[in-house]
């Protein structure tokens, strides 16, 4: 049979289930924001983040004179646990709610509150002994310690993204060295351009994607100007004097992160130029992402009667009415999980504009953005490179055939022929369905069959000399 505790806040009382180690204000958040169905307890690093920021709280007040040393040990005893991992259930706070993040600030004020009260040898709830506002939230607002705690998270998951955006761009590069002699027709505007080698068309995909881990990094770095110390709007108000720069110092030796306090604590508290930078970088590698994607399906396309230069690992039956049929279902889904971070963007942008006077009062729906922007993107990526790009075959005979077929392979004769010879050898190509060989060296005879060889043997194909007589 459940028990139940009373609590009570200035609108009143609430009765909570005695092993829950939130309190009032949470539930009162519970019933009131039922948006996502997804809890901030779903995003762990978020939790470890406010176990992180409420630990160095606690030891700058002690360091101050401010917060008892009982107090202090209850209060960093329970945030060593958050930062564990532990107790991530009872945050059961929606991540897009009003109140700019005073919901998710309380309940880790009442989670932390209540496990340093059975720490100090309290039931839960006996709040005058260890208050969540009063000691937990000592010296701080939502509205630095949110925002601190976001940026704290949100950095350690870059790193993690970046590490995986990383494997994938290996896993590109590997398969380049892998199919390096593979000979394809390059291509612009989808018409048949140049010759090149499917190893250098993954070089590029790898190449473009190391791009964007470097530019994550950068932006991550943004994320490193706290407002910790700045309480309600910046000015510092209920804070002892020397706290701000002492509780960050403390926050970057217990995270790990390099945390800094920003110069201007009112422009800090409002200013979320740091997200909208960090969203328009996952925007653009969702972009580049689902571009390979659209590469990687235009060459898988066929079998017969598309490109069916590669072949992509076969992962289900492609059709409940058409026997045989593949679909190319990885990039597919990489695909629309990239369109979910573009529009993420939007959403980001139009909360960081939507901030009025002291305060941005939607960072909620920032961090829930970043959060599955991050989250989905980074899934994305593995599900790429494990499902897909690894297992990548190419058709090589085809592929050469194709380029040895194509007109395309005209523009190499430019240099010795010049460009109008060149562009009446394409025309009767395309008119007569002879080949550029047949045309050049046996009927015209252009140029000598050893020529020909030197001009279009696949060294000179992949990396052109300049060859004019």
């Amino acid at each position: 049979m459940s028990t139940y505790r009373t609590e009570h806040d200035f609108l009143g009382e609430k009765q909570i289930p005695d092993d829950c180690y939130y309190g009032v204000q949470t539930l009162r958040a519970k019933d009131n924001f039922d948006i996502t169905g997804i809890s901030i307890g779903s995003y762990p690093r978020f939790i470890k983040a406010f176990g992180y920021v409420k630990k160095a709280a606690a030891m700058a007040n002690r360091d101050l004179g401010v917060l008892n040393k009982e107090k202090t040990e209850a209060i960093i005893y329970a945030c060593d646990r958050l930062i564990a991992g532990e107790f991530t259930d009872q945050f059961i706070s929606d991540m897009i709610q009003g109140g700019a993040g005073t919901s998710t600030n309380m309940n880790a004020n009442e989670v932390i509150a209540n496990l340093g009260l059975e720490h100090m040898g309290h039931k839960k709830g006996d709040y005058q002994y260890l208050h969540p506002n009063n000691d937990v939230n000592l010296s701080q607002s939502t509205n630095d310690a949110y925002p601190t705690a976001l940026r704290i998270a949100i950095y350690l998951k870059i790193e993690a993204f970046a590490d995986t955006l990383s494997s994938l761009q290996k896993a590109f590069y590997d398969k380049g060295q892998e199919l390096k002699t593979v000979l394809k027709m390059g291509r612009t505007q989808l018409q048949d351009a140049v010759p090149m080698t499917l190893g250098q068309e993954f070089n590029a995909f790898a190449t473009t994607l190391g791009e964007d881990v470097q530019r994550l990094r950068e932006a991550a770095k943004l994320l490193t100007e706290v407002n910790m110390g700045a309480t309600a709007i910046g000015t510092g108000v209920n804070a002892p004097g020397g706290y701000a720069e002492l509780c960050v110092k403390h926050l970057a030796d217990i995270s790990g992160v390099p945390v800094i306090l920003a110069i201007d604590l009112i422009e800090a508290t409002v200013d979320t130029g740091a997200y909208v930078q960090l969203s328009g970088t996952l925007k653009r590698s969702a972009i580049k992402l689902s571009k390979i994607c659209n590469d990687l399906r235009l060459l898988s396309s066929g079998p017969r009667c598309g490109l069916n230069e590669i072949n992509l690992p076969p992962m289900q039956p492609g059709s409940s009415i058409m026997p045989g049929k593949v679909n190319p279902v990885i990039p597919e889904v990489v695909n629309q999980t990239c369109f979910y971070v573009i529009g993420a963007d939007l959403t980001i942008s139009m909360a960081a504009e939507a901030g009025q006077l002291q305060l941005n009062v939607m960072e909620p729906v920032i961090a829930f953005s970043l959060f599955t922007s991050l989250g989905y993107l980074s899934r994305a990526c593995h599900t790429l490179e494990t499902l897909c790009v690894k297992g990548i075959t190419a058709n090589a005979e085809h592929t050469k055939m194709q380029v040895m077929n194509s007109i395309g392979i005209v523009t190499q004769l430019n240099p010795i022929l010049g460009y109008e010879t060149c562009a009446g050898v394409a025309r009767e190509a395309l008119k007569t369905g002879k080949s550029v060989h047949d045309i050049v060296v046996k009927e015209r005879q252009l140029i000598t069959e050893e020529k020909w060889e030197e001009i279009y043997s696949l060294e000179n194909l992949i990396t052109p000399k300049f060859i004019t007589s």
